[in-house]
């Protein structure tokens, strides 16, 4: 994809909008108590023709990461990028945790609790509605997160 934004240009945002520090850490100091001033929109790292950035944000933990490269060719920035989940394992208990747990009740509710069937039926109708508003709130973070991207650094889709 391309940005409108020379390379100059592209470089200077990532440092005016990235606060430095590895986007693995869940919670690190500086994320919680920013050095450098008001909060910056990203967290991560980047380089000359590499980034690696999340959200920055104190409130929750990020769960997806976008990195990509960039270069200049023929005085066109030309940015490549994925939004990815930073751990494998976190997206998949997002996905699959209420399946085992409605699974796992269900067995529960038809072996030894034969006499709450409508506790069952309330309960089965929660974890459904969590199962779906799960997978709708990641979701929405990774589309947030690739927004934000692409607003901030003006790229053409």
């Amino acid at each position: 994809m391309e940005s409108k934004l020379s390379i100059a240009a592209f470089r200077s945002r990532l440092k005016n909008s990235t606060e430095i520090g590895s986007p693995n850490v869940f919670l690190g100091q500086s994320r919680i108590f920013p050095l450098s001033g008001p909060a910056k929109p990203f967290y991560g790292f980047f380089d000359d023709k590499s980034f690696s950035l999340t959200i920055n944000s104190a409130k929750s933990t990020a769960v997806f990461l976008v990195k990509g490269n960039y270069e200049d060719v023929d005085n066109k920035l030309h940015v490549n990028y994925s939004v990815e989940p930073i751990s494998k394992l976190q997206s998949a208990w997002v996905k699959f945790a209420p399946i085992v747990l409605i699974v796992a009740l269900n067995i529960f509710f038809l072996f030894f609790a034969r006499g709450l069937r409508r506790a069952s039926t309330i309960v089965n109708l929660f974890l459904l509605f969590m199962a779906f508003y799960s997978r709708w709130k990641e979701e929405r973070k990774r589309k947030k997160l690739e927004q934000k991207f692409v607003s901030v650094f003006e790229i053409k889709r």
